[in-house]
């Protein structure tokens, strides 16, 4: 008897824990003065992050600087060298030194934007330096299509979104290794992860031990994209991909991952939309209701989830 009840309880308090953890938030509601905004990623001691900022109709953006003052983003700052062209997707890398986005800026060489995006870098000495110029990554990962969503391990393997295959002509996830010297050819990820529908946006953690990253339109799908995670067997192969759920996915599209391996918090972009169809009496409750954080426009949220292997296998 006393064995059940304390089973019970364990029980309870599991669902309890795991239901909790899965409550999403807006990440800040300081990041609410962006219209729309997207692409969260943030240094290891968790007081300097990078996003997008982007209008309405997303055709202009630029990335962000903020800095975490007691516990608040504060301090917001278009970074150095965005402003002109649409800069977008930014990933700071483990050791906090490079940055790595996605631009439709001039090619090397070149004068006028380019017609597809490329992955680009800037690199720093310490965390205090100003970054360099942009770099473009170059051959192999970029080609005439478009290579966006950088995401780095801690060995530097670069896991990314393409359109390169005129087969599908569909965005799938690549990774390219990093060999000590450069970057080798490119490869799909199996068919655990890609598959004939919209692969994209995939955040790789730094052991390389699991992936999340969106699909768009898939048949065990919530909304227009969802959330999906696949960790690795013990063989190094990604498995078999799983829908993140209710509890993260919303009807519309949610997109953009990364994760806080310190704090267990899943970051995303969402566009998710809690605006209600209900009678107002004047111009400000109309302003109140249409301006609330979850409007249907690209937000940035947060969640405190702890990714267990078991939880979804």
């Amino acid at each position: 008897m006393k064995f059940k009840v304390l089973f019970l309880f364990s029980l309870f308090i599991t669902i309890i824990s795991y239901s909790q953890q899965k409550k999403v938030t807006p990440i800040d509601l300081s990041f609410g003065q962006f219209m729309s905004c997207r692409d969260f990623t943030i240094s290891s001691n968790e007081n300097e992050a990078y996003f997008t900022v982007q209008n309405l109709t997303e055709t202009l953006s630029l990335i962000v600087k903020t800095t975490k003052i007691n516990k608040t983003w504060e301090k917001f700052e278009m970074i150095s060298f965005s402003g002109n062209y649409r800069d977008i997707e930014p990933f700071l890398s483990p050791d906090n030194l490079t940055l790595y986005f996605a631009s439709n800026r001039p090619k090397n060489g070149e004068t006028k934007k380019s017609d597809n995006y490329d992955i680009w870098y800037v690199k720093r000495k310490t965390v205090t330096d100003k970054w360099s110029e942009p770099i473009n990554i170059g051959a192999p990962i970029n080609t005439s299509a478009n290579e966006f969503y950088p995401a780095i391990s801690t060995n530097k393997n670069l896991y990314y979104t393409s359109d390169r295959d005129t087969k599908t002509k569909k965005d799938e996830i690549l990774v390219s290794q990093w060999n000590g010297k450069h970057y080798e050819s490119p490869t799909n990820l199996n068919t655990n992860i890609n598959s004939y529908k919209h692969e994209f946006n995939a955040y790789v953690s730094p052991d390389e031990s699991f992936l999340i990253y969106s699909i768009y339109k898939a048949e065990d799908g919530i909304g227009s994209g969802d959330l999906y995670i696949s960790f690795k067997d013990k063989n190094g192969n990604f498995k078999k991909r799983v829908n993140m759920g209710k509890a993260i996915n919303s009807t519309k599209m949610d997109y953009c991952p990364f994760y806080n391996q310190k704090t267990n918090t899943l970051f995303f972009t969402s566009k998710r939309n809690e605006v209600s169809h209900k009678k107002v009496s004047n111009l400000s409750e109309f302003k109140e209701l249409i301006n609330q954080y979850a409007n249907g426009l690209s937000k940035i949220y947060k969640s405190k989830v702890i990714l267990n292997k078991k939880d979804f296998y």
